[in-house]
This record gives structure tokens, C-alpha cells and sequence, in this order.
């Protein structure tokens, strides 16, 4: 179905002249869809300076049948909350490095023409429900479309982490941190830390500790009717952080538990190449590579 009212996003730092944004409008606007240009966060004297007219997201989402991000996996993740509960599809635009969430390379701009002709698909990505519960009230919430980290502040030299499930005590770890995951988040900070590569669109939660100060700690590839409780014994003592999807982090207390569950929310993206999870992996870390 062609997407008649569309949302153009760029990141303010990656499309700086807004050059990729405004080519995009012209050729969707061509193609008969309405659009409006919302930025992802604020840059001041961005937009209006350029000659483009900025709205507001949360005004604009309520009636978008499509929202196409320009930058790269960051941008994509500081709109998945806000996608994820209007149900929006988004369509990511790489301006950044690696983009393992983004469909179109900015000189692929002409594949735009598939959405008129509705030649796309939509891929759903499971998210992930975060609290922390203080002495047993709700003191923090958010989804997270990549992960929950749990780590160290920049003093703390070691965090001991203990990790259960609601069938008991799943592991203890000693070291930087835990991450938990989705498949999606597999190829973000997981697999820096060690963590396996996961299709994107399967449904797991994943955990990986951040340099572990043990041999014996592992990941772990759990199903998603898990609910994954995360307790930091010494955080008082400690600076521990909870960051969402690399947002604001949220101090921990000593008896705060965070939890993680799958989530009813998802992410969809947009499609428009049959590419495979595989050959899409192939390309990038062989892009990569090549840099080094």
C-alpha cells in the first residue's frame, strides 16, 4: 500500500545542509506523498536557517503512514520509541558508518520511487519492556529496540552483578556490566563484548557480560518468555548505570531491580531488496574491514 503522508527525519549532525533530505522530499512530493520534515533532537538554527520548515514529531506522527530516518543505527534507535507506540514503519537512510538497521545507502535514493508503487515490505523487530523497581514501586520505564546495559561508573573498578530469571538464579557476573539484548541489538555493543550474531528478526533475549573477570562467564540465547532480573548488590557503594539503548543513564541503588521482558511494542522497518540477513552482515563487516 503506497504511503500517502510521510515523515523525513534527518539527524542534524549526519545531514548537516540538509542536502539528502531535501533531494528525498522533492522526489516523494513528485510522487504525490505529502511530507514534513521533524527533526530527531535539536540542533539550534538547524532547519530554519537552511530554508526548510521543521515541525513537530509528536504533532506530525499521529497522522504519518511512513517515517524515513536519515543518519545511521544511532538515529534509528533515538526514534524507535516514538515509531514503536503510533505503530509507524520507519525506512532508514545511512549517513553513518556501518547501518545495520538502514535499508538505503544515500546514492540508493532512487529506490525511494518502490514506495509509490508500494514495492516494499515491512520487517517487525521485537523490543524490550525496562524497569527498575525501588522497594517495590515502578521508578523507571522505557523500550528498547537494541538493549538494557547495566555496567560500571567510570570510578567503580569491578560491578557484581546477580542475574535471575523467574524460574531462580540464571548467573552471577563480576566485571564492567551485563547488556540484554534483542537479535536486533546482537550486532551493537553485544557483539563488542563478545556476544553472538543473531538474525534480527527472530525472538531471543540475549545476555553478555562486559569483560567479565572470570573465564567461566558466557552469553546466554534465552527464549522470549523470560523475564530477566538484574540486581547490583553493591551500588551504593558503587556508581551503577542503567542505559537504554545508549540513552541517559539511571542510577542504581543497592536493592533496585531492573527487569526486562519482551515487549508488546515493536519496531517495523521498511524493506525495499529481497538482500538476506547474511549477505547484508557480508557487506558490512567486509566494508568495515577494509577501513582498518
Amino acid at each position: 500500500m503506497k504511503p500517502k503522508r510521510v515523515i523525513l527525519c534527518p539527524n542534524p549532525y549526519r545531514d548537516s545542509e540538509l542536502k539528502v533530505c531535501r533531494q528525498s522530499r522533492d522526489m516523494l512530493e513528485s510522487l504525490g506523498m505529502q511530507t514534513s520534515v521533524c527533526l530527531p533532537f535539536q540542533r539550534e538554527g538547524y532547519g530554519e536557517e537552511l530554508g526548510l520548515s521543521m515541525r513537530p514529531l509528536q504533532q506530525e506522527i499521529r497522522q504519518a503512514d511512513l517515517l524515513i530516518a536519515f543518519g545511521g543505527d544511532g538515529t534509528i534507535l533515538h526514534l524507535a520509541r516514538t515509531v514503536a507506540l503510533h505503530s509507524v514503519p520507519v525506512l532508514g537512510v545511512n549517513l553513518g558508518s556501518l547501518g545495520f538497521m538502514s535499508e538505503l545507502e544515500v546514492n540508493e535514493l532512487d529506490r525511494l520511487r518502490d514506495l509509490a508503487q508500494g514495492r516494499f515490505t515491512v520487517e517487525s523487530r521485537m523490543m524490550l519492556d525496562v524497569s527498575v523497581l525501588r522497594e517495590g514501586r515502578q521508578v523507571y520505564n522505557n523500550i528498547a529496540l537494541n538493549d538494557a546495559v547495566v555496567s560500571k561508573g567510570s570510578i567503580a573498578r569491578v560491578v557484581r552483578l546477580d542475574i535471575f530469571t523467574e524460574e531462580g538464579r540464571l548467573t552471577k557476573v563480576g566485571g564492567d556490566g551485563i547488556i540484554v539484548s534483542t537479535p536486533t541489538g546482537s550486532t551493537g555493543y553485544s557483539m563488542a563484548a563478545g556476544g553472538p550474531i543473531v538474525e534480527p528478526t527472530a525472538k531471543n533475549l540475549l545476555l553478555t557480560p562486559i569483560c567479565p573477570h572470570s573465564t567461566r562467564s558466557s552469553s546466554y540465547v534465552l527464549s522470549p518468555e523470560h523475564i530477566i532480573t538484574v540486581e547490583a548488590a553493591d551500588a551504593n557503594r558503587k556508581f551503577v548505570y542503567l542505559s537504554v539503548d545508549g540513552g541517559k543513564a539511571f542510577s542504581l541503588k543497592n536493592g533496585d531491580q531492573v527487569r526486562v521482558s519482551t515487549s508488546k511494542y515493536t519496531t517495523r522497518l521498511v524493506r525495499l531488496s529481497k538482500k538476506s540477513f547474511c549477505e547484508i552482515l557480508d557487506k558490512k563487516m567486509g566494508t568495515e574491514a577494509s577501513k582498518k
